[in-house]
């Protein structure tokens, strides 16, 4: 699927800005800890890295295939003063170019959704997660409220949401999760689980034994 990243960045800044630190919040305090290194996974312009480091004490690498988007994340980094924590890594989500069990947390809002490779991604990210280590991936808007608030503006920007409101139901509905599952089963992944519900959204959740 084709990605402008102009456009792209530009929904994310505006529409999904206010998600963001809710989500971090909530991966943080599922996750249990705040120190060590961060991966997000197709991060886009980074966001949710950026939201994360302002709530966390976390190191977070920002992972996306496409050089625009690191180029935009790498702006936004430096807007807000985390250079020296971050680190832009250009890869794809079934080819991580870190080593094995290096990455204490692993996040990704959204990019889950255009992986062409579940299988190969979920076994990546499960061997680079460290002991102990958890990845946190998938998509949610943080409450039911903030996505509510997202499709109003939405309509009041770009007119007609149907679209989108069927590319929702369609990436986090009733239906959504089965195909995860069976992927997580597929790349032999021992430890996992699905959150889905109307609140949260959908979250895929790989565990690294100790």
């Amino acid at each position: 699927m084709e990605i402008d990243p102009q456009e792209f960045d530009a929904i994310a800044r505006t529409i999904f800005r206010p998600m963001y630190p809710v989500i971090a919040r909530q991966i943080i305090d599922y996750a249990g800890f705040s120190q060590g290194a961060c991966l997000d996974i197709g991060c886009g312009g980074g966001y949710l890295g950026i939201a994360l480091a302002q709530c966390s004490d976390m190191n977070i690498k920002f992972l996306d295939p496409l050089d625009e988007m690191l180029a935009i994340a790498g702006r936004n980094v430096a807007e807000h003063g985390l250079r020296d924590r971050t680190e832009i890594v250009r890869g794809s989500s079934d080819s991580i170019p870190l080593p094995d069990a290096s990455v204490d947390l692993a996040v990704s809002r959204g990019s889950v959704f255009f992986w062409e490779n579940l299988e190969a991604s979920f076994q990546e990210i499960h061997r680079v997660l460290a002991p102990g280590g958890i990845a946190y991936i998938g998509g949610g808007f943080g409450s039911s409220r903030l996505k509510e608030g997202a499709i109003q503006k939405w309509e009041a920007e770009k007119g007609d949401s149907s679209q989108w409101k069927e590319n929702i139901r369609r990436n986090i509905g009733p239906d959504a999760p089965r195909k995860y599952r069976e992927a997580l089963q597929r790349a032999s992944v021992p430890l996992h689980e699905i959150i889905h519900n109307q609140e949260v959204g959908l979250w895929i959740v790989i565990s690294k034994a100790n």
